[in-house]
């Protein structure tokens, strides 16, 4: 069939079908108002892969409710397929297409889709084609998302028509709008379609239909067929698919017969196309072999074996829309009735689109269906059907208790916002206490993983109080002394962890055996020493033993660094993150992502660490978790500052502070002064380093943090030795090295150590340098190793210990290799480089002979190497503006103007120009 005016989207569905071929494939959302050509595109595409395998599924308004409906539409063809996955996959596939009772665990089902769709891929190109997807069912959304954007090295396009592509499963996928037809375009269609229309026909259709191609096909057609009826219709100024196309399509249904008139509604009512259904829903209604006959033959309807389904979504919604309210009842009741016994889910979304008010049946048979989505993880339908049945309930306490189910199912897969309107409604319906115990104490978690951390701090401190079970208490009061750390708020530290030592554990066990352990591990963590100090076994043992455990109950990634036992915590993440992916919980999974992210880049893993935090990333980007996605770009901005990617810190840290600043999250902001910092101390401007790292000791600045101020204090003092101010420098070295002693961490002594070397002089810092490289298990902490190594190295050579320094520049400038530390790789190799030069001739007494300090000397000699102002500063540990006050005396006792001279100046010699060479 020929398309009118489609030449760019043709053409744009061409080149993906051959970048798929080629094995770039990708994923299309195609998508614009009902009627406007979607589907016509989607079956051209199909019908132009002719070389490769094309599996389609059509979503539908009633099966929007079932979980894995579209999934099995699309997948039946190639069911034999199954036998050629791992055993986890193809049980998760099984249960998810009802062949099996098999949990259709969430995540490994999209990767059992992925393994089948890329096993057909290796035989051809495969082509998926989902059409109305505004309807398909959540779970096969949210399972074709995951497809779409893993398959960029597979022969594989997957092409999606949708109405609006709103957040959701297809964000983040390509996508292409298809307006409406233009006039030239809109009457060469009506003229294929009524090629026999007079022309003020054809003008009135192509006003009215707005360049609707399924109003220019209907419009000119029913006009003749209702005898002029609809010309007051065609009268109208240009407008999108809506209530006047509805009519046109309710003009031909009256035309029918009652019976037919019935049969259409029930396939409307219906939604999935089970003729057999529809025969037995229609028994009381008069439907028989006639009635079948005219709604075929009227081309509304189209038959395939079995299955049913009208010619276009418009029509079922037109035959639906137009029929009274009191036929829609009896329609869905008489469906309910013909439903087999097991039908559950099905039966009580009939029932509850039968009910016109409170019915406690009704609302009970829905939490039923809830439950059942609930155990194949299918949360998003689940929450659909406990809020419906809150409408439904007579009583307010059932409905709070429905709607914070809700809540509950909406929060675990992924839907904050839902989660949090969901909760609003119920504290509505039987006040805020009574909903914090029925969910568990949800709005607290909420408001930690997406608001203010100090009203997050109130909110749980004041629902763990109420929540039933010891344990759920426990998880909120530790999570509120996470939310007051976030905050920096010692004070309400303290008020949580009062609240959580209080807490009676009952009956339960595993919690009385816990919770030791956890208000030790809080009682002890405080940096300001008030606390009895704990030793790093015990924090230790209490992160090994979490292992098992919430994820609420994990403390903080940067404390956990600062005790120096992440590596019991980096495990117990790796738990938790499979869990979660078990559970289909994405936004604590984007959560525990992230912190294994900082983990990793503190070993030195730097790539697992940014495919951490990408995932992370964009998992908390899917579910609108502006906190995790904060502390996504925290990790990113880390290893972004240490490669020297300086613009992308900028970037990073900007979006950290619009989020973390007006929220009051100083964990985040402080992270994100930090990287400033660094970045710019990596660069060589350590003024401008200092500025920014001395904000995070700055009472009441918005970046003031201790924990963050402890891991700074190592850039704090390097930049202020940089720019030769000692001024302050005392009271950090003495910071970390008090944490040092207290804690024993590995990255504290290799700190405290490095620290000291570098504000001492003479052979005292020479021993600090050593001792720093002989800390236990300094290795784990490559890239502060290296930096430890960097500053002996320099420390080595200007003392002229030319062979010791390159031994240690050497191994500096490896490490920074492996990790792609750019910008300290290349100031260690500097280095190398000076040491590589042969001895400058010894002077009796400075100054030179031409009159030149030592230091002028140094300045001379870099400058003559092309080195900049800024670089000499950092060699030389002196400030910029210095060098350029150094290097003017230098001209001016050598007699000379520029740099270029300068490099023409023999330092070996008398410090005489020297001559030009001869060609």
């Amino acid at each position: 069939m020929e398309l009118f005016g489609r030449r760019a989207e043709i053409a744009a569905l061409e080149r993906l079908l051959d970048r798929a071929a080629a094995g770039a494939g990708s994923g299309l959302v195609v998508w614009g108002e009902p009627g406007i050509g979607k589907t016509a595109l989607l079956d051209h595409a199909a019908g132009m892969a002719s070389g490769a395998t094309v599996l389609r599924c059509r979503g539908t308004r009633m099966e929007a409710g079932l979980a894995f409906a579209a999934l099995h539409e699309l997948l039946w063809p190639v069911v034999d397929r199954l036998d050629t996955l791992p055993a986890p996959q193809a049980a998760a596939l099984r249960g998810a297409l009802g062949l099996s009772s098999d949990t259709a665990n969430r995540f490994l089902l999209g990767a059992a889709v992925l393994s089948l769709i890329s096993g057909l891929a290796r035989e051809r190109p495969v082509l998926v084609v989902v059409d109305d997807a505004q309807w398909v069912d959540e779970a096969t959304a949210q399972c074709l998302g995951f497809l779409a954007r893993r398959v960029t090295t597979e022969p594989v396009l997957l092409l999606t028509g949708h109405e609006n592509p709103a957040p959701g499963p297809w964000e983040g996928l390509p996508s292409m709008e298809v307006a409406g037809l233009a006039d030239e375009d809109a009457r060469r269609l009506v003229d294929a379609v009524a090629p026999s229309a007079d022309r003020a026909l054809v003008d009135h259709a192509v006003r009215a239909a707005g360049g609707n191609p399924l109003a220019l096909h209907e419009l000119p057609t029913l006009e003749r067929e209702t005898d002029g009826a609809l010309a007051p219709l065609l009268s109208g100024e240009p407008m999108p698919v809506g209530p006047r196309l509805r009519q046109a399509f309710c003009t031909r249904v009256e035309a029918l017969k009652p019976a037919t008139r019935s049969l259409l509604l029930l396939a409307a009512a219906e939604d999935r196309g089970d003729r057999h259904l529809l025969h037995r829903a229609g028994a009381g209604w008069g439907v028989d072999s006639s009635t079948w006959e005219e709604a075929l033959r009227a081309g509304l309807l189209r038959a395939s074996g079995a299955r049913l389904e009208f010619r276009h979504p418009l029509v079922r919604a037109a035959v639906y829309d137009g029929a009274p309210f009191l036929d829609r009842q009896a329609a869905h009741r008489a469906l309910a009735a013909a439903l087999p016994a097991n039908a559950t889910e099905e039966r009580a979304w009939h029932l509850a689109a039968a009910a016109d008010g409170p019915d406690e049946d009704v609302a009970a048979l829905l939490e039923q269906a809830a439950e059942q989505c609930l155990r194949r993880s299918a949360g998003p339908t689940a929450a659909r059907a406990l809020r419906r049945a809150a409408e439904l309930s007579p009583v307010p306490a059932a409905a709070a208790r429905r709607l914070a189910g809700a809540a509950r199912a909406a929060w675990d897969s992924g839907d904050a916002e839902a989660a949090r309107q969901l909760l609003e409604e119920a504290e509505r319906c039987d006040g805020v206490e009574s909903v914090a115990r029925l969910s568990g104490g949800l709005r607290g978690i909420l408001e930690f993983a997406y608001g203010m951390p100090e009203r997050a701090q109130h909110y749980l401190v004041s629902d763990l109080a109420v929540v039933p079970k010891a344990r759920r208490a426990v998880e909120l009061g530790t999570v509120a002394v996470r939310a007051a750390w976030s905050a920096g708020r010692p004070d309400l530290q303290q008020q949580a962890l009062r609240r959580v030592r209080a807490v009676h554990t009952g009956a339960d066990p595993a919690l009385s055996e816990l919770l030791p352990v956890l208000r030790n591990w809080w009682s002890c963590y405080d940096q300001t020493g008030e606390a009895a100090p704990a030793t790093p076994d015990l924090a230790g043992d209490t992160v090994d033993r979490l292992g098992t455990a919430a994820w609420e109950l994990l403390p903080p990634v940067p404390l956990v660094q600062a005790w120096g036992v992440e590596g019991g915590l980096l495990d117990v993440l790796r738990v938790q993150a499979a869990q979660l992916r078990r559970r289909h919980e994405l936004p604590a999974l984007a959560l525990v992502l992230a912190q294994i992210a900082v983990l990793d880049t503190t070993a030195g893993r730097w790539s697992a660490a940014e495919a951490a935090a990408a995932e992370a990333l964009r998992l908390a980007e899917e579910v609108g978790a502006d906190h995790v996605a904060t502390q996504s770009r925290a990790c990113l901005s880390v290893l972004a500052a240490a490669r020297g990617e300086v613009r992308a810190v900028d970037e990073l840290t900007t979006r950290i502070l619009r989020v973390s600043v007006p929220r009051g999250v100083r964990a985040l902001s402080a992270s994100a002064y930090w990287q400033r910092g660094r970045a710019a101390l990596f660069d060589g401007r350590p003024q401008e380093a200092l500025h920014d790292l001395r904000c995070l000791v700055e009472p009441g600045h918005e970046a003031a943090h201790p924990t963050f101020a402890l891991f700074a204090a190592v850039d704090t003092v390097e930049a202020a030795v940089q720019v030769g101010s000692r001024d302050g420098v005392e009271l950090p070295v003495e910071m970390v090295e008090q944490w040092a002693r207290r804690t024993g961490a590995t990255w504290a002594r290799l700190a405290a150590h490095r620290l000291r070397a570098l504000v001492r002089s003479g052979p005292t810092a020479e021993d600090s340098f050593r001792a720093a490289l002989a800390v236990e298990g300094a290795g784990s902490h490559p890239f502060e190793l290296a930096r430890t190594r960097l500053a002996y190295g320099e420390w080595l050579r200007r003392a002229r210990r030319r062979a010791d320094a390159r031994l240690q520049l050497a191994g500096a400038a490896a490490i920074f290799d492996r990790l792609g530390a750019r910008p300290l790789r290349a100031r260690a190799e500097r280095e190398q480089a000076l040491t590589e030069r042969r001895a400058a001739p010894r002077v009796a007494a400075p100054p030179t002979a031409a009159g030149l300090t030592a230091q002028e000397l140094r300045v001379a000699r870099l400058a003559a190497d092309r080195l900049t102002n800024r670089e000499i500063a950092a060699q030389l540990l002196i400030s910029p503006r210095t060098v350029g006050h150094h290097l003017a005396n230098v001209y001016a006792k050598l007699g000379i103007a520029s740099r270029t001279e300068l490099a023409g100046i023999d330092f070996d010699g008398d410090l005489r120009l020297r001559p030009p060479e001869t060609g």
